[in-house]
């Protein structure tokens, strides 16, 4: 079966790259995410932070280039980056063929799935824009549900968004209107 036709490939238009989640245990024994991603040349996720959860990152295929703090390094298959818990990161294929990376999360959070899948959700909606800005009232609604839902695995807000102080502010006044609308952590899109 391709990638492309695998019902639990979570498919995101917009960030250009296809994620495939599982439960499992790390080289320790201890509870692990692992998603598998493909990730489209021109694709990446921006800037954020995981305050409890490392990621570890490792190319299988391709090249993928990796921010961790303020600097962005390359990594080609067979190597690892490893992003602590707390640490500001991205990543992105600037190369012109599909890079194919694992990345183990611990502690695990299923809010992760969540959240990646809304996001995905969105962007196939047309809702969100390659930064991760929303689009449109039903978009800002509908993110700002996102971000309360999910606001204590992820943290967004680098720029271009507002810094985190000002979201924890804006942001549950609009999450309160979204969910008077009907919007759902988990049904969005």
């Amino acid at each position: 079966m391709s990638v492309s036709a695998d019902p639990e490939i979570v498919h995101d238009p917009v960030f250009r790259h296809r994620l495939r989640f599982t439960d499992m245990t790390d080289e320790h024994g201890a509870p692990a995410i692992l998603c598998e991603m493909w990730v489209d040349p021109g694709g990446g996720v921006p800037p954020h932070v995981h305050p409890r959860m490392e990621e570890r990152f490792t190319v299988k295929e391709g090249r993928m280039e990796f921010l961790a703090g303020r600097r962005w390094a390359g990594a080609d298959a067979g190597e690892t980056v490893v992003v602590p818990a707390g640490t500001r990161h991205a990543y992105r294929n600037r190369g012109s063929v599909v890079a194919y990376s694992h990345c183990i999360a611990t502690p695990p959070d299923p809010g992760l799935q969540g959240f990646l899948t809304d996001a995905a959700a969105l962007g196939r909606a047309g809702r969100i824009s390659k930064l991760g800005i929303p689009k449109g009232i039903k978009g800002w609604l509908q993110g700002a549900v996102m971000i309360e839902a999910y606001g204590e695995m992820v943290v967004m807000g680098f720029p271009p968004l507002p810094p985190p102080a000002i979201q924890r502010i804006v942001l549950p006044p609009l999450a309160r209107i979204g969910a008077r609308r009907g919007y759902k952590a988990g049904q969005l899109g």
